[in-house]
């Protein structure tokens, strides 16, 4: 691949990334204005796209569009990648399949605002699609981390390092904090992997203009 090409995918990469994190913050913003009562301190990002939702269709809508630009900056990053050493390329994979699973997953089986009621879809939503979802970000975070620091890519490292910490951190927490800021604490884990995917896109630009490589 020629270096016009990568960076002509470069740039397409890191604009998809950039309005993946925006079209993922308008689904929360735009989905709460449109949901009475809502209270995202108290309440999952995902009680927007719930079924019986009042916000459901606008938040879904947003969500669905996050979906297509988070995935198509993914499947760019992979192209832009490949001769990259093993351990990163993987690593770059396994998040890219990860944002595919969680873009069609859940918009196929979304959870009532009752959460697990259990049927069908509700336990494809939180036995199959949320673990395949998050043993996927953490596995493709620690092996992006570590290839980063391992191959020179030190600002590599340390984004997903912060990603991945920040996952744990949302994960835990929300388990563990009072229910009045259960939302606000949740967000840590949601929102770690859709930046994650925008500064990243941005990262790989940056490189290819700067350094004809990545």
């Amino acid at each position: 691949m020629d270096y016009e090409m990568m960076k002509k995918m470069g740039i397409l990469a890191m604009i998809s990334g950039i309005l993946s994190v925006v079209f993922y913050l308008l689904h929360d913003i735009v989905g709460a204005m449109n949901y009475p009562g809502y209270d995202a301190m108290k309440q999952a990002v995902s009680d927007l796209t719930a079924l019986d939702a009042p916000s459901f269709a606008v938040a879904s809508g947003y969500s669905a569009v996050y979906g297509i630009f988070s995935c198509l900056c993914c499947v760019l990053l992979c192209l832009l990648m490949v001769n990259e050493r093993k351990g990163l390329r993987i690593g770059i994979y396994l998040f890219t399949a990860m944002e595919f699973i969680s873009a069609i997953g859940y918009s196929l089986f979304p959870l009532t605002s009752g959460g697990y009621d259990g049927s069908f879809q509700s336990f494809m939503h939180v036995y199959v699609i949320t673990i395949l979802v998050v043993l996927l970000s953490i596995v493709s975070l620690l092996m992006i981390s570590i290839s980063g620091f391992k191959d020179g890519k030190k600002v590599l490292g340390i984004i997903a390092t912060i990603a991945l910490l920040l996952m744990f951190i949302g994960a835990a927490g929300s388990m563990a904090v009072p229910k009045d800021i259960f939302g606000l604490v949740e967000r840590f884990s949601t929102y770690s992997a859709v930046v994650f995917t925008g500064v990243l896109g941005i990262y790989v630009y940056m490189c290819i203009r700067d350094t004809d490589t990545i």
